[in-house]
């Protein structure tokens, strides 16, 4: 750790509460509740599994929305490392300065425009390539919304408390009706039926690596899109649009690196899991790849289906970089002639 830990910490949760204040209720009243009771869950250390107070929760609940209501016009502020006041959205900087201190730093724009910071334990380091790798383990700061991973620039960063957290309302969801599909195949091929809690700190484990290479994949669609990818995703200001846009390029990723790093491992568990975040929009203009996994044909179909989506998303994404924002929300709505 580092001299002044515990007023970094301060300066990043306050960040993060500001963020929150201005955008943590811009989602429907189910995902808010959820998210707030695993961020109650998270501030107080209490383990999945056990649930944690409803009367107690509300009245937290309360008194944070109360606080963000008390910071919402506020500013950002820097951030003190090793005696220095640097811009909290220079993340690089911020790690450059944290060297050697055992901690990462993470900051960017998530989905609508919305501000993401954390800190917490950095548990490895290493290279992957032309990118740098960098793997949080417990955290001290967050905002109400924890991303499992990200990349930024030439940086990956994976969230370990934050994919657990992810696994476990997945998982809890399953439980109580336990549906058939990807998510059961791939939840028993890690044992929970034998012992859930064990099984989601393997899966948690064994699926990081899922998660840096469907990241390896967005750094090397964006080497593919340039630049103009970035400034058409930054301009784009209805819902709708920008999660369209960013389902077509989740895909192209997913083409160009996920999908075939998974299968050349030959690791079925992990495309289970796969499969089972491949929802939304992604899923619906992707049919030929959900017949592909349905029909138990096996890896040689899926990795055909997926070399033909990196040519079809990646000219669906040039598409878009030359149309406006009005042209893509109404190519959204008819994904049906648009669809692989």
């Amino acid at each position: 750790m580092i001299a002044g830990m515990a007023e970094l910490v301060s300066a990043v949760q306050t960040n993060c509460d500001i963020a929150d204040a201005r955008q943590a209720r811009d989602v429907s009243l189910c995902t808010y509740l959820l998210g707030m009771r695993e961020y109650f869950r998270w501030e107080h250390q209490l383990p999945f599994g056990v649930a944690p107070p409803r009367e107690e929760v509300g009245r937290w609940i309360a008194a944070r929305e109360a606080r963000w209501d008390a910071m919402a016009d506020g500013d950002f502020i820097d951030l003190p490392v090793a005696g220095r006041t640097l811009d909290p959205f220079d993340a690089e900087a911020v790690n450059a300065a944290l060297a050697g201190s055992g901690l990462v730093y993470g900051a960017g724009i998530g989905r609508f425009h919305k501000p993401h910071f954390f800190l917490g334990e950095l548990a490895r380091d290493e290279r992957r390539g032309d990118a740098r790798l960098l793997v949080c383990g417990c955290e001290y700061a967050r905002d109400v919304a924890a991303i499992p991973a990200a990349s930024q620039g030439s940086t990956v960063i994976v969230r370990r408390e934050a994919l657990r957290q992810w696994l476990w309302e997945k998982a809890d969801g399953w439980n109580l009706k336990q549906q058939d599909g990807a998510l059961k195949s791939a939840l028993l091929a890690y044992g929970f039926d034998v012992d859930p809690q064990a099984a989601i700190e393997r899966m948690t484990e064994g699926e990081i690596e899922t998660l840096i290479l469907h990241e390896e994949g967005e750094l090397a669609a964006g080497q593919l899109l340039g630049g103009a990818w970035s400034e058409k995703l930054a301009g784009l200001r209805g819902k709708r649009a920008e999660i369209f846009a960013r389902a077509v390029k989740d895909n192209l990723a997913d083409c160009l690196v996920t999908l075939p790093g998974l299968l050349a491992r030959d690791g079925e568990d992990s495309l289970h899991f796969w499969f089972a975040t491949f929802d939304g929009l992604r899923r619906e203009m992707f049919p030929r790849l959900v017949a592909a996994y349905a029909s138990g044909a096996g890896a040689g179909a899926i990795a055909e289906v997926a070399g033909a989506g990196a040519a079809h998303f990646l000219a669906l994404a040039k598409r878009l970089l030359e149309m406006d924002e009005s042209a893509i929300e109404a190519l959204s709505h008819e994904v049906g002639t648009i669809a692989l």
